[in-house]
């Protein structure tokens, strides 16, 4: 092998030749079979290709292209002002570091607020440019109305995760942000969750949902995997935006981040840390990182 093809990359990118996998490919059929033997999935946030390669290498199961990244790169107030082209080009850029280190992560893009509020066929023309991006699979947010639209786009072939609980692109409606799902509201909650569970949604984030609500939703739905933020550890998995974990958001924490950069001295480690608290369930502690009521 020569020195050229040995030597380091500029300006951080990727070698030409990454290492084989030594992962199998996440899919949807290995998310059923990591939750039918009870192995919790990893998720966190990424949005460009570097910090997606070495998420994928330090074992993260799915990467979400969140359109958080209006808050932690744009620095936007809320997500409500991301577009659909800015969410296209952070998939597109997402995808390509996963491909280049020959990474086995699941991808979900976020459809950006208004990108599917007007129709189906709005939804579904939208949600194709995030998997010609190289997403594997769509995630919009809300319960009631959406539920035909999942059932839409799941027929056409684009896998859904729903997203319920608190919501960011409608938190001005929601009255700031606040947990949902509490007394009167979790049987409303319990009812849209089996509703786009039976629509063919086969993932579901759960934010900031007391524990109880979440438990109850997470073994209601035994083929539609729950991924929790502050949501408690009896989820089928956990999320957080990658930002929070690493300690180096603009703001306070929220309750449910736990700050992974803490003793280790990489990112990649803290990522490691992160995956292995996950699937042992010691993170997130109930008593620290969510409501109980």
């Amino acid at each position: 092998m020569s020195s050229e093809s040995t030597a380091s990359t500029p300006y951080g990118t990727l070698p030409n030749a990454s290492p084989l996998p030594t992962r199998r490919p996440v899919s949807l059929p290995r998310l059923q079979e990591m939750r039918d033997r009870g192995e919790k999935i990893a998720m966190l946030t990424a949005y460009d290709a570097t910090f997606a390669a070495v998420a994928d290498a330090a074992g993260v199961d799915c990467l979400l292209v969140g359109d958080s990244v209006g808050m932690v790169a744009q620095g936007l107030h809320s997500t409500v002002g991301v577009s659909l082209e800015t969410m296209r080009y952070h998939t597109e850029s997402v995808t390509r570091g996963v491909r280049r280190a020959q990474g086995s992560a699941w991808i979900i893009a976020d459809m950006p607020y208004g990108t599917y509020h007007e129709s189906r066929e709005q939804a579904l023309r939208n949600a194709a440019v995030l998997m010609q991006a190289g997403a594997h699979m769509i995630k919009l947010e809300g319960g009631g109305w959406t539920t035909d639209t999942v059932h839409f786009l799941v027929e056409r072939g684009i896998p859904v995760c729903a997203h319920l609980g608190l919501t960011p692109q409608t938190v001005h409606a929601l009255g700031g942000y606040r947990v949902q799902g509490r007394d009167a509201a979790a049987e409303q909650m319990l009812r849209e969750a089996r509703a786009l569970a039976d629509a063919g949604a086969s993932m579901m984030v759960l934010e900031m949902v007391p524990v109880p609500l979440a438990n109850t939703l997470t073994q209601a739905m035994p083929t539609c995997h729950t991924i929790g933020i502050g949501a408690g550890n009896g989820t089928a998995g956990q999320v957080l935006v990658m930002h929070d974990m690493l300690g180096i958001n603009l703001g306070k924490n929220p309750k449910f981040v736990r700050n992974f950069m803490e003793g280790n001295s990489s990112v990649q480690n803290a990522m490691q840390a992160y995956v292995a608290a996950v699937k042992n369930g010691s993170f997130p502690n109930n008593a620290l990182h969510a409501w109980e009521r």
